[in-house]
């Protein structure tokens, strides 16, 4: 394992160069602010007149048409969404400088082949494993959120200096910066959100507070039970891992944890786990997800549309529209 921190930067590898953030969502615009609040010369690259222009501009960053924000860039950040990041990519290669660097905060579409760089481009991967908004909250309290760094295509033999380069610039040398690759970001990243972060853990409330409601018990109860009280648990094994966990629940908590929960999350699970991992390292995963998207989006916005339609979706906004301080940002 190599992990990076503040010390193993080259102040010199992005010296005076010009950074290109294209895209102004929740990752774009937490790098554009700290790479400009780190002293670099930033212009955000984004649709003429959209919302994305608009707000870079109110918030004091130079604003340009993709095509025209990468001409001078030495480097350029790809933080558009996935789906569109080979259109862009294509109506932008022609103007990017011999030698620059094409970075990527997930490698999906390098890994799976979406994306061919040109052979004169250093292409690499700075990863941040926290969503934008925290990557820009934690930047301006004096910390960082952990990076991942990779590098695909090492044209002029700084490529890896220069995405560290950026890491620091973010704040990530501050959490630490992993060495990795494309494919171990990429294939863990999209396991991660599927089997455990977004898929598993939310499945798993769901089917808990359903449980609980077809027994006959409050909704509301069941609500604070199997998801409000989540973040607690959450923080706790964010600080300390399961050690911190079981030192602030009670013993009965802990007793019901070491007992059932091997019940609930069986060797089932984890032969399906298996099966969801082999469907990323395939490439199966992602030529659905590209399919998809390609075919207008209808089963994509149907799920969706199932899954926020729940009762424990109703329950929820009606509780925590008595708790506003949920919606403090800054908390």
């Amino acid at each position: 394992m190599k992990l990076y921190s503040q010390k193993d930067v080259d102040k010199k590898a992005l010296k005076g160069a010009r950074i290109a953030v294209l895209g102004y969502g929740s990752q774009g615009r937490a790098h554009a602010l700290n790479l400009s609040d780190s002293g670099f010369d930033v212009v955000v690259g984004v649709r003429k007149g959209g919302l994305g222009w608009k707000k870079a501009k109110k918030e004091g960053l130079a604003v340009a048409e993709p095509i025209d924000a990468v001409a001078n860039a030495d480097l350029v950040a790809m933080l558009v969404p996935d789906m569109a990041q080979k259109s862009v990519y294509e109506s932008v290669e022609k103007s990017l400088k011999k030698g620059a660097t094409l970075l990527f905060a997930h490698g999906f579409n390098v890994h799976f082949k979406q994306i061919k760089p040109r052979k004169d481009l250093d292409v690499s991967l700075i990863a941040p494993k926290g969503p934008g908004d925290l990557v820009r909250r934690q930047y301006q309290q004096g910390r960082g959120v952990p990076c991942l760094i990779a590098v695909a295509q090492d044209a002029t033999g700084k490529a890896h200096a220069k995405a560290l380069a950026y890491a620091h610039g973010i704040g990530g040398t501050r959490g630490g910066v992993l060495d990795t690759t494309f494919a171990e970001e990429t294939e863990t990243d999209l396991f991660g959100e599927q089997a455990v972060l977004c898929g598993g853990a939310t499945e798993l409330v769901v089917k808990g507070f359903e449980t609980l409601v077809e027994a006959g018990y409050q909704p509301e109860v069941a609500y604070y039970e199997c998801m409000h009280e989540l973040k607690l648990i959450v923080d706790l094994l964010h600080e300390g891992g399961l050690t911190k966990m079981h030192e602030f629940i009670s013993e009965t908590a802990k007793y019901g944890d070491l007992t059932r929960g091997p019940r609930v999350v069986t060797d089932r699970t984890k032969k399906e786990m298996r099966k969801i991992l082999k469907e990323v390292q395939t490439g199966k995963f992602a030529r659905q997800w590209i399919e998809e998207n390609a075919s207008g989006r209808k089963g994509y916005d149907k799920l969706l549309k199932q899954d926020t339609n729940r009762q424990i979706e109703k329950v929820g906004a009606e509780l925590r529209a008595r708790m506003p301080w949920l919606n403090d940002r800054r908390a």
